[in-house]
């Protein structure tokens, strides 16, 4: 995977250590769920399955998903 030099004052840095260990999780799980969010805030597909969906919605090509018969 591809990776990036971050940098941080050290008040956000301890302050992210901090939740880490709080929350029982990685770095990386937190830069992950951060990343998400500002992609989902900023109306980003964060993949390519999503990215398509969106690209076939906004062309008004139908939606896969099936409905179900009562």
């Amino acid at each position: 995977m591809p990776g990036k030099i971050v940098q941080f004052d050290p008040e956000t840095l301890g302050a992210l250590r901090l939740l880490a260990s709080d929350s029982m999780k990685d770095f990386q799980e937190l830069a992950d769920e951060a990343f998400a969010d500002l992609l989902r805030k900023h109306h980003r597909p964060a993949d390519l399955k999503t990215a398509l969906a969106e690209s076939a919605r906004q062309a008004g090509m139908p939606s896969q998903k099936k409905k179900r018969r009562k």
